[in-house]
């Protein structure tokens, strides 16, 4: 019993750390407040919300842009930013905040759905390398809740992990603790899988390499001058990885197939 005992103290001590990790990965993407202030006028997001219903989207998408601008980030008026520059045939700035919206929100199924209706109308089309089936499984997995969804319920089943092994150590009923044995080990393993998916989405969200194209066609270039050979054209609204970020002037970029080369920085615009 004592060593039981020693090790459920054990266990409850790791806990701590557990929970450190889960606050660790968290990332807090507070929503802006209904009002923002610019130049002495006060927007309400009622008030973009009101223009969007009207039809007025190009008043709706300042209006959003004005509130995200004096308050923050927020998944939801991102995707109505998205949804106002789409009605407004501005591809590449509604594939940019639909791009922005999945960072805080990556499972949500509407930003989902209207990207990819949007960039169905893009003019490039690019045919991603393809990736062992496991990693392609384990980036969907982690794209179905946010950093800080994740680092809940990775802290969650800890708790509830501790509470298992706890009737495993201390209960007397051979059935009680094989199936406290078996849920305890479950619960473990589903708080190492979410962890990792938290510090997955965290990277993803604090180190920003993805782009679109933001000109409505841009000559990819072999060096970063005019004066390098023309690789290929890309046109807006095509997500691109930056590579290189050194130069002010000049991105070294990649595409999904592979292919790599260098455009102009005014060309661009990180997600």
């Amino acid at each position: 019993m004592m060593n039981r005992f020693k090790i459920w103290v054990a266990v409850l001590l790791m806990s701590g750390v557990s929970v450190a990790m889960g606050q660790d990965v968290s990332v807090t993407d507070s929503l802006p407040s209904v009002a923002a202030q610019q130049g002495g006028e006060e927007v309400s997001k009622w008030q973009a919300d009101e223009a969007y219903a009207a039809g007025n989207y190009a008043e709706a998408a300042r209006l959003y842009e004005q509130i995200i601008a004096g308050q923050g980030m927020s998944a939801v008026l991102y995707y109505n930013l998205g949804n106002s520059y789409y009605k407004c045939s501005e591809l590449a700035k509604a594939i940019l905040n639909y791009e922005r919206s999945l960072l805080l929100n990556p499972g949500d199924a509407d930003t989902r759905f209207n990207l990819e209706l949007a960039k169905s109308k893009t003019v490039d089309r690019i045919t991603p390398l393809s990736e062992l089936f496991f990693v392609t499984w384990a980036k969907d997995f982690a794209n179905l809740q946010s950093s800080d969804a994740w680092a809940k319920i990775a802290v969650v089943t800890f708790w509830v992990f501790i509470l298992s092994l706890s009737v495993y150590l201390f209960n007397r009923k051979p059935a009680m603790r094989k199936a406290a044995f078996f849920t305890a080990l479950f619960l473990l393993l589903a708080s190492i899988v979410t962890n990792f998916a938290s510090s997955y989405q965290k990277g993803v969200l604090e180190n920003r390499t993805q782009a679109i194209v933001m000109s409505p066609s841009v000559t990819v270039k072999s060096t970063p001058a005019n004066s390098g050979t023309d690789l290929f054209v890309l046109h807006e609204g095509c997500k691109v990885e930056i590579k290189d970020n050194s130069m002010r002037n000049w991105k070294e970029i990649r595409l999904a197939d592979g292919n790599v080369g260098w455009i102009p920085a005014e060309a661009v615009e990180v997600i």
